[in-house]
C-alpha cells in the first residue's frame, strides 16, 4: 500500500503583507502596554463568571493559535493539527460569549452578532477545504479571525472592559 503524497504547502507572496500588518497591529499593542500597560492582572479574571473565565482563555488561544495559521506554512499535517485547535477555540469562544452580557445588562448585544457568524463561518470553512475550495476556506477562515478575534478583541480592550483593566488598566 503506498502512502498518497501530501499536497504542496503553500505560501503566496501576499502573506509577507499579512505579516506585515500583524506586525504593525504588534507594534501598536507594544506601544499601548508601555504608555499604559503592566503585567497582566491574572487575579480579575478569577472575579469573573464562568463564562469569561472560560471565555478569555479560549479567546488567547484562538488568537495564538489564528496567527500562527494565517502566517505559517498551508497545507501540512501541523497546519490541519493547529486548524482543528483553532476551530475548537473559535467556537467555545463563540458559545461562551452568549452567556456574557456586560456590555448591554442582561440582553445580547451587537457583539453577539460576530459570535452567531462564527457559528456559520467556521463551519463553512471547513466543508470549503473538505469540498477542495482552498480559496473559499482561507477566506472564511481568515474572516472568522479578523471579525471573531480582531474586531471583537479590539472593542474588549476599551476602557472600563475587563481586558483594558486586565492589561492596561
Amino acid at each position: 500500500m503506498t502512502a498518497q503524497p501530501l499536497p504542496a504547502a503553500t505560501f503566496p507572496a501576499r502573506r509577507l503583507i499579512l505579516l506585515a500588518g500583524l506586525a504593525v497591529g504588534a507594534a501598536a499593542v507594544f506601544a499601548a502596554m508601555a504608555r499604559f500597560g503592566h503585567a497582566p492582572e491574572w487575579g480579575l479574571l478569577a472575579t469573573q463568571p464562568l463564562a469569561v473565565r472560560i471565555h478569555v482563555p479560549a479567546a488567547l488561544a484562538a488568537l495564538l493559535i489564528g496567527t500562527v495559521q494565517l502566517v505559517g506554512v498551508k497545507g501540512t499535517g501541523v497546519h490541519r493539527v493547529l486548524g482543528w485547535s483553532w476551530v475548537v477555540a473559535m467556537l467555545t469562544v463563540a458559545a461562551s460569549s452568549f452567556f456574557i452580557r456586560q456590555i448591554n445588562p442582561g440582553a445580547f448585544s451587537w457583539i453577539h452578532l460576530l459570535s452567531g457568524w462564527t457559528f456559520i463561518a467556521v463551519p463553512m470553512a471547513v466543508v470549503a477545504i473538505r469540498r477542495g475550495r482552498v480559496k473559499g476556506h482561507a477566506r472564511g477562515m481568515a474572516g472568522a479571525f479578523v471579525g471573531g478575534l480582531v474586531i471583537a478583541g479590539a472593542f474588549a480592550f476599551t476602557p472600563g472592559r475587563l481586558m483594558w483593566e486586565m492589561f492596561l488598566g
